[in-house]
């Protein structure tokens, strides 16, 4: 009977996940992409929908083509998403800085240029360093911060996996690798729904923008290290004001999400949200209940 019940769960599942596939009218993949003057440097980023903005800030190697479609879709029916690549990354020129302040000044850079305050920010796995930083560092810029499959600053008690530079640092990452990094091996419903995400990430994505040399890899490692080593930010997080909602897989084989366990209850306002049988990306896996969760997150608080 239990095996029934699992196969039976299983299979709506993948039926959900293929009716996400087949209904969805991907505006992602159709949006231009825009650039923005900030500090010298050509910034790439793109627009979707109306109404109070939320920008995003992206993960290691991430670029404009890597988000989900369909989970930037959900977010946009309610809300004016931003997107962007990191200077050097991507769509975008200049100079990628040496470390996570500079990449902050970026984000409020950008905010200015594009005529947002009080924006609710996001930031996924290393963006969640840039918009932490963003967060803490600057008052009145951000209303609301949204931290996906991230660490908090300072020193955290449980490193990476092995596992993750094993696979995030080849320089082109297949379907398999994807399901290491992001999702959860050990699950049938996580891997169907990889499956789902990178078919609708590569329905149209330049592969050659991602960066995938060692060179490239480095600036993302030196200038996490100041991230990683700011214990006064971390401090900081006890101080702030802002709502902050955390979402984690509950097997982030870069990011555990115990890390978070020691400081949650100290946080004025947190909301912590971990799935189960899920890893790196759970808004990839989730992508619809995701963005329920982070527009109720904005609206109600």
């Amino acid at each position: 009977m239990k095996a029934y019940l699992r196969t039976a769960f299983l299979t709506v599942g993948l039926l959900l996940l293929a009716k996400s596939n087949l209904n969805a009218q991907l505006k992602t993949n159709i949006m231009k992409t825009k650039t923005t003057e900030i500090n010298g440097m050509k910034i790439a980023y793109r627009e979707f929908g109306k109404g109070d903005p939320i920008v995003f800030c992206n993960r290691f190697r991430g670029t404009l083509d890597t988000w989900d479609p369909l989970f930037i879709d959900e977010m946009s029916k309610k809300f004016k998403v931003v997107i962007f690549d990191y200077p050097q990354v991507g769509y975008s020129e200049g100079t990628f800085p040496n470390d996570v302040t500079g990449l902050s000044e970026v984000v409020v850079g950008l905010c200015k240029n594009l005529g947002f305050k009080n924006v609710a920010l996001a930031g996924w796995s290393f963006g969640g360093f840039v918009a932490q930083t963003v967060a803490l560092k600057n008052p009145g810029v951000v209303s609301k911060l949204i931290l996906i499959g991230t660490n908090p600053p300072g020193e955290n008690k449980i490193p990476l996996e092995p596992i993750f530079l094993e696979k995030a640092l080849i320089p082109i990452n297949s379907l398999e690798d994807e399901q290491v990094l992001f999702f959860e091996p050990d699950s049938e419903f996580s891997l169907a729904a990889s499956k789902a995400s990178h078919d609708r990430i590569y329905a149209k994505i330049d592969v050659s923008k991602i960066p995938s040399t060692q060179e490239e890899f480095n600036r993302y490692f030196v200038a996490g290290n100041e991230f990683k080593n700011d214990n006064r930010l971390r401090d900081m997080f006890f101080d702030t004001d802002i709502p902050i909602f955390i979402l984690h897989g509950d097997h982030d084989v870069s990011f555990a999400v115990e890390n978070w366990f020691a400081i949650l209850r100290k946080l004025k306002f947190g909301q912590l949200i971990i799935y189960t049988k899920a890893g790196h990306a759970p808004q990839h896996q989730l992508p619809e209940l995701t963005a329920k969760y982070i527009s109720d997150f904005i609206t109600l608080n």
